[in-house]
């Protein structure tokens, strides 16, 4: 299945892809997976509740979370298919984001602001989604880099 990855206007095969791309995807398709089962457990929850439903029994979740769980799903699928550049810039910018919303919901967790229903596992995962989708973005080569290995 070849792709056009934007770069320097060749097209890439899935033999391009890189280790970090498919770290994206896979964790793209977990969070798409996660937002549809949450609807499922917040039937009664208000939209943006600081107390929601508990997720697989341990992770809470409110309708709000849920869609932006289906969000940066959806970002990290299309990143995929998007190619190289696009999984740097999406899993950077969602690692990072992960990773300061791991810290900081230690300190929001039974403040009004925790419209997302957060709580410690959630804390906890968002810190290695974080840095998995980190990992993930260093492990995606430029496209020009992966050209100029095969070319020697």
């Amino acid at each position: 299945m070849d792709r056009d990855d934007g770069a320097r206007g060749r097209a890439a095969t899935t033999t391009d892809r890189t280790l970090g791309e498919y770290i994206a995807v896979v964790l793209g398709a977990v969070y798409v997976l996660v937002g549809i089962l949450g609807f499922f457990v917040t039937g009664g929850v208000e939209f943006a509740a600081t107390q929601g439903d508990k997720l697989l029994g341990v992770f809470e979740v409110n309708p709000l979370h849920n869609l932006v769980h289906l969000a940066i799903g959806i970002a990290l699928i299309a990143a995929f298919y998007s190619g190289a550049a696009a999984v740097r810039a999406v899993a950077t910018i969602i690692g990072a984001v992960y990773v300061i919303l791991g810290i900081a919901g230690f300190f929001i967790e039974n403040e009004d602001v925790n419209i997302l229903a957060l709580n410690v596992p959630d804390h906890i995962l968002h810190l290695v989604s974080g840095a998995a989708l980190l990992v993930a973005a260093a492990l995606t080569r430029p496209a020009g880099e992966l050209s100029a290995r095969r070319a020697t």
